[in-house]
């Protein structure tokens, strides 16, 4: 992913009136709140309707889903874990265990110096104050090398099936030059899974029976569940469908998204999108799974992928994937039935740095941005 820190002043949007969404508006759903760098945003799903956000220096908030609340409290605090001395490093990703209402635990993924390498960590909640965790609980699931300060990927989350899945970029550089994407002996380039209930003999957490290189003879990593990607910075599964979509940031002309199966390779770096990338013409595209959907750079230059809308605020926009571009404000839906052609729309352009997306409790969509805003979608004009 290619987030830069930019400041940011002025929020301002623009409305296409030849689209089929014209009634479509965003506005702060928190006005009386402000972060510095939001990376993400995740509800724990304990029935207490609170969010958390997280900030790319390597602190978490926690604060009432309220559009008048004015206290947020610091949840988490592991700035002298992280390192976000990068563009695209620091504090990246929250996964609360689909048990969290009666364990206490719940996941982060960041980046760290000496070595400089991803960690993805496991924590506790306060069994004293359910707004503080216990920094000490740390506890580190898994942890690997980045050669580069770039392309950590992010994202983690729990599938439908209770496991817990992890993006990684390829190692960064620009144009894998590493060749880790397609290297199945390597994490990075990957989307992983694996299981944080029953660790292994020899690692902090297992292989799931069913992926689909477990127990291989060929030194391949038994956590790939699919593999080729250069830098998956945001994933998310749809309730109603199980699909699992992922936005994958390109590399000079193309962005795009993949509907992921388990398995399957996702073409970087010998390709870009739909076109060859290594080498530019001509590359041998058997065996590759071609993405359900693609933009060129004159769109935009980073894609920040978002979630298929189950909320019940704006029906306009249910069923459809929301995603948007971190460099050009344009914000799409995408709609797919999984047989059909994909129908993408271009919902509205605004002046943010959109960095991440999240849902509440109940669907909801939010999207955190690097002014330090948290906004949200209505049917109506912000007054």
């Amino acid at each position: 992913m290619k987030i830069l820190i930019i400041p940011l002043t002025i929020f301002f949007i623009y409305i296409f009136p030849d689209l089929a969404y014209t009634q479509i508006h965003i506005k702060a759903a928190f006005p009386n709140l402000k972060f510095v760098h939001p990376t993400d945003l995740q509800n724990p799903g304990d029935g207490t309707n609170r969010l958390f956000v997280l900030e790319k220096r390597g602190i978490i908030f926690v604060f009432k889903n309220n559009p008048r609340t004015r206290e947020k409290m610091v949840f988490l605090n592991i700035q002298d874990r992280v390192n976000d001395r990068g563009g695209e490093e620091g504090l990246l990703g929250l996964a609360f265990h689909p048990h969290f209402k009666n364990n206490g635990c719940f996941y982060v993924n960041y980046t760290a110096l000496n070595p400089r390498r991803t960690v993805i960590a496991r924590y506790r909640v306060s069994q004293t104050d359910p707004n503080t965790a216990v920094k000490d609980s740390e506890f580190i699931i898994l942890q690997f090398l980045q050669p580069f300060s770039n392309h950590n990927g992010g994202q983690i989350a729990f599938g439908p099936d209770g496991f817990l899945y992890i993006a990684t970029g390829d190692g960064g550089s620009g144009g894998d030059p590493h060749g880790n994407g397609q290297n199945r002996e390597t994490l990075l380039g990957k989307i992983l899974r694996i299981d944080v209930d029953n660790p292994s003999e020899t690692r902090n957490y297992g292989i799931p029976a069913d992926n689909p290189f477990t127990e291989n003879t060929s030194g391949f990593r038994e956590e790939i569940y699919a593999y080729g990607m250069r830098n998956p910075w945001r994933f998310s599964f749809d309730p109603e469908t199980g699909m699992l979509w992922v936005a994958d940031v390109g590399q000079w002309r193309f962005e795009e998204i993949n509907i992921i199966q388990k398995g399957k390779n996702y073409g970087w770096n010998i390709m870009e999108g739909l076109h060859c990338f290594n080498p530019p013409m001509g590359c041998d595209t058997s065996g590759l799974e071609l993405p359900l959907w693609e933009y060129e750079r004159k769109l935009g230059a980073t894609i920040i992928g978002g979630y298929v809308y189950r909320g019940s605020e704006v029906p306009e926009l249910t069923g459809a994937y929301i995603y948007t571009d971190f460099y050009s404000g344009h914000i799409w839906s995408l709609k797919y039935d999984g047989s059909h052609p994909p129908v993408n729309t271009r919902l509205l352009t605004t002046k943010l740095s959109i960095s991440s997306f999240g849902i509440d409790e109940q669907q909801e969509l939010y999207m955190v941005a690097f002014d330090g805003g948290i906004y949200r979608f209505t049917s109506s004009p912000p007054k």
